[in-house]
């Protein structure tokens, strides 16, 4: 690794917006990205040199890239939605699990005795959420602190969840993706994901 100095808050920022490129392209890299000439092309750009590749060529490979992501996008995507469809079936079948008309799947944990949220009230509660296949996504348990949210202000499988809990409730519920987020995703959940919480509904607010 070639040395760096980094020691003034002009070549730190300039560190940091290589960083920033460098992990957007880690997190989402085209097929076949190189990094030479990624660098050939900023030095270029930055020192006001013309372009190596003409606007039109360079155009043509942007759209074969391109329909190649979104090929392998949707193959991603249509692989998610099979395993989640299957996945329900197959815990729908499970002894102490309730599946309602939604698609929403549950099984009560742990019992309580406590008022049961509307749409407009405000929640405590801690969860824990987890893909299928186990992958931790956010957890408030982590955290150390519980989240506090209006019963609307979230997926459609929480709203729908919570107000059948009575507070001092841990319910385990499995959201399909429709109930979630969908054929878009969000951060590192992919579209058509079926997400797994424990929730623990500790107060309506």
């Amino acid at each position: 690794m070639s040395e760096v100095n980094l020691s003034t808050d002009e070549t730190r920022v300039s560190y940091g917006i290589g960083r920033q490129l460098g992990d957007q392209l880690r997190e989402n890299p085209p097929p076949g990205v190189n990094l030479e000439a990624i660098v050939a092309g900023l030095r270029d750009a930055f020192g006001g040199q013309p372009s190596r590749v003409g606007q039109e060529e360079m155009s043509a490979s942007f759209k074969v890239i391109r329909e190649i992501m979104q090929a392998e996008a949707a193959a991603k995507a249509e692989q998610a939605a099979g395993a989640g469809k299957a996945y329900l079936a197959e815990n729908a079948k499970r002894e102490g699990v309730t599946t309602l008309a939604s698609g929403l799947q549950f099984e009560v944990l742990t019992a309580g005795d406590g008022a049961k949220p509307t749409r407009e009230d405000q929640v405590r509660v801690h969860y824990h959420g987890t893909l299928i296949d186990g992958t931790v996504f956010d957890s408030s348990y982590d955290r150390g602190e519980p989240a506090e949210f209006p019963v609307s202000g979230v997926i459609a499988g929480w709203t729908e969840a919570l107000q059948l809990m009575n507070s001092g409730s841990k319910w385990r519920v499995y959201v399909p993706s429709e109930l979630a987020y969908g054929a878009q995703g969000v951060g590192s959940i992919a579209p058509h994901s079926v997400l797994v919480f424990d929730v623990e509904l500790l107060d309506v607010l």
